[in-house]
């Protein structure tokens, strides 16, 4: 059977792999056709400039960067005390002889909580000895030691390292050592500049399985990677990263961290050349706030949002191809106070355009709590100016935004349309699907062959809006769809909730049929 590629963080216990670690290399060998023949004693800046660009591009070694940057890069040990496992009752029968053999296996000699060590790498950010690593690197553990590069004015012992703050949204931790010398330490790069291109060469460092300080080379394979995270904007490279290199610098050619090496891609768990690292954009903001305040504070706009997708264009007035973020809910909160509503699309935030949800988020995440921000936002048909005065996500989504109660089972048949069997909202629907008291039309069952059913619409999904406009009875559905056949529309736009969280999605009107 094909093994399937799994993405994982690089501390993950599936890392452990047998035999020696694989180290890769960089040669430009004069055996191989094709090659330009080069002699580093005598390259001018003149012949250098004469060299074919393909050879002109590559650096001749890394020898002079590695040297550069590694006094500021760190091996990070961490124990964590494990609690006692107990054994599973039933595998060994009370009062055996066995029984005291079985449970020293199992938690240890006398059955005591035992010691856990893990491995992870960092990097020094100033000289009073700030340190970046992966959150799930120093995730639970009790003790946290930092072992520096060998070489004059380093420490000559592992340093012990409180923990200043940590983000799991963005898998980064910030630490501290103290040291009566000033570190050396790198400094961040813009990612999104020239030196983190596609394309461009880059350089990883840290300490793969444990083998202490280690140098990889590659190229960036990819931008703006999305893995599992609200605010993931990962650097894809196919410099070799294995377990233990989570939490390390990846540089550019001017030794500038561009991202810290987090997670690859892989059937095995080992290097296939597909790693990510947390662009040095979205860890900068993020180490700022950690050394601030021990937290993050991230700006808060106070909608539901999702993309707006090719089939509901032709369904939103005013809108010529798929882009910006569809509001399906304005609670009470920072929106609501500047006026935005349900079906209003934002088409650009603080005068950058806005591409989808992913990118508003990451740039609503990356404002300053309290900013007055400008939006430039369709809603009817024409474009208005609006601005937004952020709250702060950590404390106030929570509140704003509940969990909901699960939807139980299909109730009741009524009238059709859309491949849907829909109801008003009655006290009996309440009961059967926990509704709350939003008035709207309630979905009973689904053709199976419909439209609707392909987009995902199930029994007990509460349409409340559609076209844009409340609707509360069947008549008033039938409305908008009769007008959106005048108007020349293929698709009606709905906005539905299930479990109370809104969502709209777009309709192909060819599943129309007449109500009862």
């Amino acid at each position: 059977m094909r093994s399937q590629a799994k993405v994982l963080t690089l501390a993950d216990p599936r890392y452990m792999l047998s035999g020696l670690a694989l180290t890769t290399a960089l040669i430009l060998s004069q055996s191989l056709p094709g090659f330009a023949q080069v002699n580093p004693e005598t390259t001018t800046a003149e012949t250098t400039q004469a060299l074919p660009g393909a050879v002109a591009g590559r650096p001749l070694t890394f020898a002079d960067l590695a040297a550069q940057v590694s006094p500021s890069v760190v091996n990070i040990t961490t124990s964590t005390t494990v609690a006692e496992r107990t054994m599973p009752q039933g595998i060994v029968p009370e009062g055996s002889p066995f029984e005291d053999f079985f449970n020293d296996l199992e938690n240890g000699p006398g059955g005591q909580p035992r010691r856990s060590s893990a491995l992870g790498s960092g990097f020094v950010i100033s000289a009073d000895g700030y340190i970046v690593t992966n959150n799930h690197v120093i995730e639970g553990a009790d003790e946290i030691e930092i072992e520096f590069f060998p070489g004059d004015g380093q420490p000559a012992a592992q340093l012990p390292a409180t923990l200043v703050g940590t983000d799991p949204n963005t898998d980064i931790a910030v630490l501290k050592v103290e040291y009566d010398s000033p570190l050396q330490f790198v400094e961040f790069g813009d990612s999104n500049g020239v030196g983190a291109r596609v394309g461009d060469w880059v350089m990883a460092m840290g300490n793969p399985l444990g083998q202490g300080f280690s140098v990889s080379a590659g190229i960036v394979s990819a931008r703006n990677r999305a893995l599992s995270g609200t605010y993931d904007d990962y650097i894809q490279t196919d410099a070799a990263i294995n377990r233990g290199n989570s939490g390390g610098p990846l540089f550019n050619m001017d030794g500038e961290v561009v991202g810290v090496n987090t997670a690859i891609l892989s059937p095995n768990g080992g290097s296939i050349g597909i790693g990510f690292a947390m662009s040095s954009q979205v860890v900068k903001n993020v180490v700022d706030q950690l050394q601030e305040f021990g937290e993050t504070r991230r700006g808060w706009l106070g909608v539901r949002i999702q993309d707006v997708t090719p089939d509901m264009v032709s369904a939103i007035d005013g809108l010529d191809t798929a882009r910006g973020a569809l509001i399906t809910d304005v609670p009470a909160g920072p929106a609501e106070d500047a006026g935005l509503l349900a079906g209003d699309v934002i088409l650009s935030y603080d005068g950058t355009d806005v591409a989808d949800t992913r990118e508003l988020v990451r740039m609503v995440g990356n404002s300053t709590v309290g900013a007055t921000i400008p939006l430039q936002v369709l809603r009817g048909g024409e474009e208005t100016a609006m601005e937004v005065t952020l709250g702060r996500r950590e404390t106030d989504e929570a509140t704003a935004f509940p969990a909901s109660e699960e939807a139980p089972e299909p109730a009741d048949a009524g009238a059709e349309m859309l491949g849907l069997t829909l109801s008003p909202v009655t006290p009996e629907l309440v009961e059967e699907f926990s509704l709350d008291d939003r008035p709207g039309l309630v979905i009973t069952d689904v053709d199976p062959a419909s439209d609707a059913a392909g987009k995902g619409l199930t029994p007990g999904d509460l349409i409340t809006d559609a076209g844009q406009q409340a609707v509360t009875t069947v008549e008033e559905l039938q409305a908008r769809i009769d007008n959106a056949v005048e108007a020349g529309q293929t698709s009606l736009l709905l906005l539905v909730r299930r479990d109370g969280n809104p969502r709209f999605l777009a309709l192909a009107l060819e599943d129309k049929t007449d109500s009862e």
